[in-house]
C-alpha cells in the first residue's frame, strides 16, 4: 500500500530509496513530488505543524520522523484516501534498525558534510561509497522488507474502523451531497429497498471512481432512486427477475438447478500446473529412488538467515557500552553478551549447584521456552527435568555452567522428540503392499490407508493433496475419499485438486494414477470411507486417503461419528492435522482428538483403543522459530511430527529432524 520510503540528510543528500509504485517512481524526480514539497513546507519554510500531523500533497499522506543527532530524514509516501495506522510504527522502527546498523559509517559521512556545500568533497565521496558497500552487506532491503510485513501484519490484527470505507472515501473527496440522498422512495415514503441501495451505492463508487454510472443523472451526478411505482420500462421480450421461492417444503432437484449459477468446469480443458509446484521445494530422490520431501530448516524462514530485529538492536546497545565503559573490555563483553549469559552470570565460581542456585536460572529458561511457543506447562516440566539433572554437579567457571545447562537442555529435548515408533510411511505401504491373504494368494492386497482429522479451517484437505503428492511422485496408485460430507465445497475442492495431480502426475510420465471417490454430500462418512476402501482394494489402489470433516474438540456427537469412522474401517494411521500458529489450544486440540478417539472407537476387540498416530502441522512458515508447538504436541502424545506445510504449492511439505527443532528452540 506504500507509495515511496526514502531516507536522507538534512543537506539533501539521499542515502537510502525506494517507490513502490512506476507512477511515483517518475513522478519522485519532478519538482512537484509529495517529497519535494515536504522539504518546501516543512523544513523551510516551516509551516507544517509537526510530524504527528504530517502533510498531503496532490492525493498523497507524507509521515516523516527526525533523527536529530544525526541529521536525518525518514519519509512514508502513500494514498491520502489509505488510511494505513502502521506507518508512524514503521517509521519509529525503521530509524531505530537504521541507526543501530550503519551509525558508525554515517558519522564520519555526515561530519564530511557539515560545511553545507552542495559539491561532494574526496572524503565525503569515499565515505558515501563505504556506505553504499554496507548497505548492501547489511542486506537493509530484506531487514526493511522484513519490517514492513511485521508492521501491516500487526496492523491487520487490529480492529477494523467503524466508518465504512466508502464514507471515508466520501469524505476526502468533498462529496457533501451524500446528506440529500433520499432515504426512501420518491413516492408515498416507502423505505428503499435493498437493490436501489445497492444502485446507490454503486453509482457513488462511480462518482468516486470518475467514472459514467448507468442510467440517467440527477444534478449531482447521481442516479435518483427508483420508485416502486414507477412504470417498467424494459423492453419488450426482455427476461424479468424469477420471484425467489422461500418456505418449509422440501427443495426438488429442479429448484437446485434454478439456484445453481455456477459454470460448470469442463473436464476436458487442460489444466495449467505452472504454479502447482515450487521447483525451489521439490525434495530429492534417495539412493533407492525414492522421493523424499525437503527438510525444514530453521534459518529458512528468517529471509536467508537475515539477524533479528533485536540482534540489530543490540548492537546498538553494545556500541553505547563500549562508549560509556571508559576502556573497560571486560565489561563491554558483558553488556553485548546473550541473554544466555545475562541468565547464567549468577552462577560463577567452582561449587556444588543446588537447587536454590538453578532456581532464577530454570525461571528464565522457562520464559524462554515459552516465547518460542511452547505450552506453559510443558516449559515447567522440561525446566524440572533439566534441573534436576544438574543438581549436585561441580562446576568451575561461567562457560562451563553455560554449556552443561544447554546440554542438558538439549538432551530432555531430544528425548522429547525423538519418535517412539516409525516414521517411515514409504517402508510400512511396501509392506502391506506385499502381504498376501493366506486364504487367498492371488487377492490383491488390503491398501494403506490414512485419514486426516482435525478442526475446522486448519488445511486437511489441502495437506492431504501435498502428501498425495509425496505418494505420486514415489509411483504409488491412490484414492482420495471425500467422507466431509458436511462442509459445502469440500467435493468440490478435492475434485479440482484431484484434476491438478493426476496433470502433474501425467507429466511426470506415470499415467493417472489418482481418482477421487465421492458420493456427494449428507451421507454417512464410514459408509463412504468404507465402500472407498472396498473400491481401492478391488482396483489395486495402493493409498486411501480418507479426508474427514473438521470438527471441534469438544462437540461429543460429532466426536462419536468420528469414533466410529475409525472404528468401521480401522485406518493404518490416524493423521491429525494442526495450526503451528495456535500455541496452547493446538494442544489441547491435540489431546481431546485423542482422548476422544480411545474412548469412542475399538478396534479388533476390547482393549485396542485407537488415537492418534501422527501429526501434521500446517502454516509452519508463519513462525520463523518459535516451533514450540512442535514440541508441545510431541510431549503429549508422544506421536511424531510427519510432515509440516509451509507454502500454497503441493511441494510446501517439509518434514522435521530433531536436531533442527531443538536449535531452533535454543536459538
Amino acid at each position: 500500500m506504500l507509495d515511496h520510503v526514502s531516507i536522507s540528510h538534512q543537506n539533501g543528500l539521499i542515502l537510502w530509496s525506494r517507490s513502490f509504485t512506476p507512477a511515483f517512481a517518475s513522478l519522485a524526480q519532478s519538482p512537484a513530488s509529495p517529497v519535494n514539497a515536504l522539504i518546501k513546507e516543512a523544513f523551510i519554510e516551516g509551516k507544517t505543524r509537526g510530524e504527528e500531523e504530517g502533510f498531503e500533497k496532490d492525493g498523497y499522506s507524507v509521515r516523516w520522523t527526525m533523527e536529530n543527532g544525526l541529521g536525518l530524514v525518514f519519509v512514508v509516501v502513500f494514498p491520502a484516501l489509505v488510511p494505513l495506522t502502521y506507518v508512524p510504527a514503521l517509521l519509529q522502527r525503521m530509524k531505530q534498525l537504521f541507526i543501530s546498523l550503519f551509525q558508525p559509517y554515517l558519522q564520519p559521512l555526515i561530519e564530511s558534510l557539515t560545511s553545507g556545500t552542495l559539491v561532494l568533497s574526496a572524503a565525503s565521496t569515499s565515505a558515501l561509497q563505504l556506505f553504499k558497500e554496507r548497505l548492501v552487506a547489511e542486506r537493509w532491503d530484506a531487514i526493511f522488507d522484513r519490517c514492513l510485513r511485521n508492521c501491516e501484519g500487526v496492523s491487520a490484527l487490529l480492529p477494523c474502523p467503524l466508518i465504512p470505507l466508502i464514507c471515508i472515501q466520501l469524505i476526502a473527496t468533498g462529496v457533501s451531497h451524500i446528506h440529500s440522498a433520499p432515504a426512501l422512495s420518491e413516492n408515498e415514503g416507502t423505505p428503499v429497498s435493498a437493490e436501489e441501495i445497492a444502485k446507490n451505492v454503486a453509482a457513488l463508487k462511480s462518482k468516486i471512481k470518475g467514472g459514467r454510472g448507468k442510467g440517467g443523472r440527477g444534478r449531482d451526478g447521481l442516479s435518483p432512486s427508483p420508485s416502486p411505482s414507477r412504470k417498467n420500462t424494459a423492453p419488450a421480450g426482455a427476461s424479468a427477475k424469477l420471484m425467489r421461492k422461500w418456505g418449509d417444503s422440501p427443495v426438488s432437484a429442479e429448484d437446485m438447478a434454478a439456484l445453481d449459477y455456477s459454470t460448470p468446469a469442463d473436464p476436458a480443458a487442460p489444466v495449467d500446473t505452472e504454479g502447482l509446484v515450487s521447483n525451489d521445494a521439490l525434495g530429492t530422490r534417495n539412493a533407492s529412488g525414492a522421493y523424499e520431501v525437503a527438510d525444514w530448516d530453521y534459518r529458512r524462514p528468517n529471509a536467508d538467515d537475515l539477524p533479528s530485529e533485536e540482534e540489530i538492536l543490540a548492537r546498538r546497545t553494545s556500541r553505547l557500552a563500549v562508549s560509556s565503559s571508559a576502556g573497560s573490555t571486560e565489561d563491554a563483553k558483558e553488556a553485548a553478551t546473550s541473554p544466555w549469559s545475562n541468565m547464567l552470570s549468577r552462577l560463577t565460581g567452582t561449587k556444588t549447584l543446588t537447587a536454590e542456585d538453578l532456581k532464577p536460572v530454570l525461571v528464565e529458561m522457562e520464559k524462554h521456552l515459552m516465547s518460542k511457543n511452547v505450552a506453559k506447562d510443558i516449559a515447567e516440566k522440561l525446566c524440572e527435568s533439566v534441573g534436576a539433572a544438574l543438581v549436585g554437579k561441580k562446576l568451575g567457571g561461567l562457560n562451563s555452567v553455560k554449556s552443561e545447562v544447554q546440554n542438558a537442555l538439549s538432551v530432555s529435548l531430544t528425548r522429547v522428540l525423538t519418535p517412539k515408533t516409525s516414521t517411515d510411511i514409504l517402508l510400512e505401504i511396501q509392506r502391506k503392499r506385499n502381504a498376501s491373504p493366506v486364504s487367498n494368494p492371488d487377492s490383491p492386497p488390503d491398501p494403506y490407508a490414512l485419514t486426516f482429522v482435525g478442526v475446522n479451517g486448519v488445511g486437511k484437505s489441502t495437506n492431504l493433496s501435498k502428501v498425495c503428492f509425496w505418494l505420486l511422485q514415489n509411483g504409488l496408485k491412490v484414492l482420495i475419499a471425500a467422507c466431509d460430507t458436511f462442509r459445502s465445497g469440500a467435493v468440490e475442492q478435492l475434485r479440482v485438486h484431484v484434476r491438478n495431480l493426476g496433470a502433474l502426475s501425467q507429466e511426470m510420465g506415470g499415467g493417472k494414477k489418482i481418482e477421487l471417490y465421492e458420493r456427494g454430500y449428507g451421507k454417512d462418512a464410514a459408509g463412504i470411507a468404507k465402500d472407498a476402501i472396498a473400491y481401492a482394494k478391488e482396483n489395486r489402489f495402493d493409498v486411501v486417503l480418507i479426508d474427514t470433516a473438521g470438527r471441534m474438540q469438544d462437540n461429543e456427537p460429532l466426536m462419536r461419528a468420528l469414533a466410529k469412522l475409525v472404528s468401521v474401517n480401522n485406518p493404518d494411521k490416524i493423521i491429525f492435522v494442526g495450526e503451528a500458529l495456535v500455541g496452547n489450544e493446538a494442544v489441547d486440540q491435540l489431546s481431546k482428538f485423542d482422548r476422544s478417539l480411545k474412548d469412542f472407537s475399538s478396534a479388533g476387540g476390547v482393549g485396542k483403543k485407537r488415537g492418534i498416530d501422527g501429526i501434521i502441522l500446517t502454516k509452519f512458515d508463519t513462525i520463523d522459530d518459535k516451533v514450540g508447538a512442535a514440541l508441545s504436541m510431541t510431549y503429549v502424545t508422544g506421536q511424531p511430527i510427519l510432515f509440516v506445510g509451509c507454502g500454497q504449492t503441493y511441494t510446501d511439505l517439509r518434514q522435521l529432524r530433531v536436531n533442527h527443532i531443538v536449535q531452533a528452540l535454543l536459538s
